[in-house]
């Protein structure tokens, strides 16, 4: 295909199809680099992977990358996951949010890219994915109604922290009678008057068959529940009071299968790599 034939497509592809700015999909990445490999695994998202494997691909418009030191991973439970095994699994969160709409086209750029990532030795092997997967994007809650940032902000402002919790059911009924008691009910109850301003609600969606193969198979795609809690308060500072107990959450219709508090990483540093052992 000529430079120009390429240049043509581009201004094809921009004048169809969604183009909003809501977050109708996501990308939830969790990985533990290898035991010595905490460093170069750094540099190499922060300086490469961060921008040419995520944010350089079309419709993915938001992206922020957290860290749990040793201090955050102990705050986790519960203590037999299903999630990470062991629950102090996967040190490196990164959270990027897609236009709604426009999976399907994401999704066959990034395969070509990996592809092209890994033939070209761009890919840092020594590390696990704990929990990575696309995601659909079901609710989001604000504690002060339609005061502050909205969930498309999320990525951008200056979140102190942020809370993953993964929520799993029996089936899809209970998981849709899950989503509406949290949505209408507890979710606005839990916010009130804490540190945290937003909870995002996603469901799994399955990943392609030629899905680079380091990256396993989702699991509850018809069954689970991703909450992301957005914190203006270091977790730290306030686990005990707020979300210590989170692990409840799922009522009588859900287990919490994981609660894992994060902060962010500060972008171009190697900050807190020499606090998560």
């Amino acid at each position: 295909m000529s430079e120009e034939t390429r240049s043509e497509t581009y201004a094809e592809l921009a004048a169809v199809g969604p183009y909003g700015v809501r977050p109708g999909h996501a990308l939830i990445t969790m990985v533990e680099p290898h035991p010595g490999h905490e460093y170069a695994y750094n540099r190499w998202y922060e300086d490469d992977h961060y921008y040419a494997g995520a944010m350089a691909m079309p419709w993915m418009y938001a992206g922020r990358r957290w860290v749990a030191t040793r201090e955050l991973q102990e705050l986790r439970v519960p203590e037999k996951s299903a999630v990470a095994r062991p629950v102090t699994a996967g040190c490196y969160l990164s959270t990027y949010w897609i236009t709604e709409g426009r999976y399907d086209d994401h999704m066959k750029w990034t395969v070509g890219i990996n592809k092209r990532l890994n033939r070209d030795a761009r890919v840092h092997h020594d590390r696990t994915h704990v929990f990575t997967s696309f995601q659909d994007h079901e609710a989001t809650v604000y504690r002060d109604g339609a005061e502050g940032p909205r969930d498309f902000h999320a990525l951008d402002h200056p979140y102190a922290g942020l809370v993953l919790q993964v929520i799993d059911t029996e089936g899809p009924q209970e998981r849709a009678a899950l989503l509406d008691r949290l949505r209408t009910r507890e979710l606005p109850r839990r916010l009130a008057g804490s540190p945290a301003a937003m909870v995002t609600v996603f469901r799994p969606t399955p990943l392609p068959g030629d899905r680079m193969t380091y990256v396993k198979q989702v699991e509850g795609v018809d069954t689970r529940l991703t909450l992301l809690w957005f914190l203006e308060e270091d977790p730290r500072a306030c686990w005990t009071e707020h979300f210590a107990d989170l692990e409840t959450l799922g009522g009588a219709t859900g287990t919490v299968e994981l609660v894992a508090p994060f902060i962010p990483t500060v972008p171009g540093t190697n900050r807190y790599v020499d606090e998560l052992r």
